[in-house]
């Protein structure tokens, strides 16, 4: 059998050669040349995956090592008997790793106290979930807003969107980007959310650059309707606003869910769901080759605030800051940055040192080992 893969799938090279031939490719030259004779496509978000690229070819199976799928036409693959699986979760750790760096880096920055503040979390699937668990472990009072979660559950434990707009002081979007069924969210952050925020909230979004009317939230930046923003990502990306990039407080280029863990999980998704689909004999097939970073340890100030220790912690394993500098510095490479991302592993990979009971029982409940 013939597998087309994206080249820039982590830890894949190798795996599956002796079972197929195997042709790499970058995610925007897979054309429908190279999937004529193709049994599979391996592929990330820069692929789109529908009649254009697949009709006539041999394609059975598509699999996505991504969360979003919004570049798959499902529809179109299910009609045509094209299997189709993307990565749910696999990266759900990683966002959440991102919302802690930049959550505590904003509190540094403004000298603000995060306990008792609120933490608006808008989609609280896999990844909401988990950012959900990160404001409880910083202290913070969380509201969940998941039409489709609170249409399924019953209401208890959600709110509304307007009130998760109206007393978050951090409001972080966490959803799919769909246009259609009872809850579209293309452009759900629109002018109307931002007017019914507070002036000295924040705004997050690292889901879909779509769910933002990034117009909307310009304006709202401009006008002091909201204190400020992040974006990880971005309408038409990778073609950036310049304007919007430096208005943001934190800018990245589609990044949030980029550590290795999250990149190891969403491959090793895929290459089982490839092996199930076709019997290949690699269903639970795992990297082992999963690098450390050369610095896995710190030892955390005596003193300071409980955001300044740990944000020592949490910017020992990722620092948006970093992200940000790089973007602004050359927003053209932003497809660079995303192909050529640095190491980055997840809390469990770090241990920390010195830390006092209070800051000991918030970086254990994110993950961290903690040494006395």
């Amino acid at each position: 059998m013939k597998i087309v893969a994206d080249n820039k799938i982590p830890f894949l090279k190798g795996v599956l050669e002796s079972r197929a031939e195997v042709v790499y490719l970058p995610g925007d030259r897979i054309s429908p040349a190279e999937v004529k004779d193709a049994d599979a496509l391996l592929t990330r978000t820069r692929t789109r995956c529908g009649a254009a690229l697949l009709s006539g070819s041999a394609v059975k199976f598509v699999a996505t090592a991504t969360i979003g799928y919004d570049h798959l036409d499902t529809r179109w693959l299910e009609a045509n008997g094209i299997g189709w699986t993307n990565a749910p979760g696999c990266n759900s750790s990683s966002v959440a790793q991102y919302l802690t760096s930049v959550l505590l880096n904003l509190a540094v920055e403004h000298q603000l106290s995060l306990c008792g503040r609120t933490l608006g979390v808008v989609g609280a699937g896999n990844v909401g979930a988990k950012v959900a668990r990160v404001g409880a472990a910083l202290g913070m009072r969380v509201l969940l807003n998941d039409p489709p979660r609170a249409e399924r559950e019953g209401p208890a434990g959600f709110v509304e969107l307007a009130q998760a707009a109206a007393e978050a002081d951090f409001l972080t979007l966490h959803v799919p980007l769909t246009s259609g069924g009872n809850y579209p969210t293309r452009q759900l952050a629109g002018r109307a959310l931002f007017e019914a925020m507070k002036s000295e909230a924040f705004f997050i979004n690292s889901a879909r650059g779509g769910v933002c009317d990034q117009a909307a939230l310009k304006t709202a930046l401009k006008r002091g309707k909201i204190a400020g923003a992040v974006l990880d990502v971005w309408e038409n990306e990778p073609d950036l606003d310049p304007e919007l990039l430096e208005l943001v407080d934190f800018a990245t280029p589609h990044i949030a869910g980029y550590s290795a863990d999250g990149k190891a999980n969403g491959t090793a998704m895929s290459v089982n769901a490839l092996s199930r689909f076709f019997g290949l004999g690699l269903d639970n097939w795992y990297p082992d080759n999963v690098p450390l970073p050369e610095k896995c340890s710190a030892t955390l100030p005596a003193a300071g605030s409980f955001e300044e220790k740990m944000l020592t912690a949490v910017n020992l394993t990722y620092d948006v800051r970093e992200d940000t500098r790089r973007l602004r510095q050359s927003p053209a490479a932003f497809e660079q940055q995303r192909g050529n991302y640095p190491l980055r592993r997840e809390f469990p990979a770090f241990s920390v040192h010195g830390a006092d009971p209070e800051t000991a029982g918030a970086l254990r409940q994110l993950g961290f080992k903690i040494n006395p």
